[in-house]
């Protein structure tokens, strides 16, 4: 499954100042007052954690029990409330509903293909109350056709070494990344390898859009860098920010 091995280097290789990043720009677009949140592909909870400080009411949604349980550990380290479901975002089935739902950290580009992303914004929008927002990012086509192709990234501590390797995925505006951990085994005195492969697909700003309003969103806003600048064709990230 997807992150099982991340999950024990997980925070360690995440910039933790995105997290204030998308906090933020969810607090910049409604206002916290104990509303219900749904965090889809919430995973080890540091958004979560940070959301339900700011005051909304969270509950952290992830395809990764190991995700989740480092989410556990946080939030009792934080002395929140912050319910947890281990589920798969393209199956909303019999979930109450919220006036709020997320999903950060381009995880919608982590389905197979437009369908499965159009089919995840209709399971969001079942859940959604009339009037509600969601919210989510996406990689641009800058980042996944120009940046990513070639990209490597090699991490190390006493404990693990980690290394990651992008490549052009097959199909159009997609990529593929190959990450290798080395982590230590008492066992047998040496660094163990363990490899996962991570499949990604973007689409033009426009599709999504199609697939936000095929769902029933409207009043639908697309920005990059955070909510902070207007899309261009050099954006690494877009945010889309769509009404019930």
């Amino acid at each position: 499954m997807i992150y099982e091995t991340f999950a024990q280097v997980y925070d360690t290789l995440m910039d933790q100042d995105l997290y204030t990043q998308w906090r933020d720009y969810v607090t910049k677009r409604v206002q916290p007052n104990g509303q219900a949140m749904l965090e889809l592909a919430g995973g080890s909870g540091s958004l979560a954690v940070l959301l339900v400080q700011a005051g909304f009411k969270v509950t952290d949604f992830d395809l990764s029990g190991d995700m989740l349980s480092l989410a556990e550990q946080k939030a009792d380290a934080a002395k929140i409330e912050l319910p947890l479901i281990l589920g798969d975002m393209q199956d909303l089935t019999d979930m109450p509903t919220y006036q709020i739902v997320t999903c950060f950290d381009d995880s919608v580009c982590y389905m197979p293909d437009i369908d499965a992303v159009t089919n995840v914004f209709k399971q969001v929008y079942s859940v959604l109350d009339a009037g509600g927002d969601f919210m989510f990012d996406a990689h641009s086509l800058h980042q996944m056709d120009d940046l990513f192709p070639g990209y490597m990234y090699n991490y190390q501590t006493e404990d693990y070494a980690f290394l990651w390797t992008s490549y052009e995925g097959e199909v159009p505006h997609s990529a593929e990344h190959d990450l290798t951990f080395f982590l230590y085994d008492e066992k047998i005195d040496a660094y163990k390898p363990l490899i996962e492969t991570h499949k990604e697909r973007t689409y033009p700003v426009e599709v999504y859009k199609q697939a936000l309003v095929e769902a029933g969103f409207n009043s639908i806003e697309v920005t990059s860098d955070f909510g902070n600048e207007p899309v261009t064709d050099t954006s690494v990230r877009w945010f889309f920010h769509a009404k019930k």
